[in-house]
Formats: structure tokens, sequence, C-alpha cells
């Protein structure tokens, strides 16, 4: 179902979680579902995945996550920001330790010039509480495009996290 390249990453991070003894989330927005998704193609991830937030709409990043209007509304969804309100809200609404998030532009509409089609932004927190957030302008390479790359970048982040 997924790339080679992205089962063995989660195939990765699911033996670093059980190692660690460390739950994980996901809280995504533009992937729909897709890092939890590549998690639960490997077999044992219920071990480890205590649950997946897909947070498509605005007002579920605030129900769910915890994401204040305000922030949405100084920052956008696309932001730094958000991205790790939705990182520290899976963690904090979840028995996760450990949790990644996504929120960007796909594609292939809805970009701007201040935030264009393939801006995605994630965000990971550790069991230090400490949280790593990373920007990728992957450019308007098509919308599965962006998505699959989204998927690499916060399954390497996952995998640092819980490793941290």
């Amino acid at each position: 179902m997924f790339p080679d390249d992205i089962q063995t990453s989660a195939a990765a991070v699911i033996q670093a979680a059980l190692k660690a003894g460390v739950m994980v989330a996901t809280a995504e927005s533009c992937t729909g579902g897709l890092v939890s998704g590549a998690l639960t193609a490997i077999a044992g991830s219920s071990a480890v995945l205590d649950r997946g937030f897909v947070t498509y709409s605005n007002e579920a990043k605030t129900d769910l996550l915890g994401v204040s209007d305000d922030l949405l509304a100084r920052f956008g969804a696309v932001s730094e920001h958000v991205a790790r309100t939705m990182a520290l809200g899976a963690v904090h609404r979840s028995r996760a330790s450990a949790s990644v998030s996504v929120t960007g532009v796909a594609g292939p509409g809805g970009g701007s010039a201040e935030k264009p089609v393939g801006l995605v932004h994630f965000a990971a927190v550790g069991p230090s509480g400490a949280v790593v957030h990373v920007e990728r302008r992957f450019g308007d390479i098509g919308r599965e495009a962006v998505r699959l790359e989204s998927v690499r970048v916060a399954l390497g982040m996952l995998l640092d996290a819980v490793t941290a």
C-alpha cells in the first residue's frame, strides 16, 4: 500500500517505540491520516500507537487538539504555531508521550503568495516534552507527492522524538 521506504520508516518507528516503551499519537491535517495509516500497516503497531487525530478543519483542530481560535486567526492553520500546538495537543489528549503533527497546503489549489502550495509545517514532541518544528516547501509537485513527502518527514521526526 505504501512505498517501501515509508514502510521501512514506519517499522523503525514501531520498533523504536516498543524498545523505549513509548506510546505515540499523530495529529494530521493535509495528510488526512496517512501517517497513522503507515504506522498501522505494520504488524504490532497496536502496542505503541494510541491514536491518530485527523483534524482537517480548523474546528477539528480546536475541538480535538486545543488549538485556539486566536492562534488560528493570528497565524493561520498552516503555521509553526499551529503545528506545535497540534503536536502538544495530541500528547495531552491521548495516552501517548510522543507525537507528530502535520499541517500544510497539498494543492492543487488553496495556496497563496505567503503560503504556497507545497508548504507544510511539522512538529514533534518526545517524552522529554521538547517540541521540534520543521518547515518544508515541497513546491507544486502534485497533491499526492506533497502528501507522501509529508509522511516521510513526519515519520522521520517521530522516530527522532521517540529515540531522543
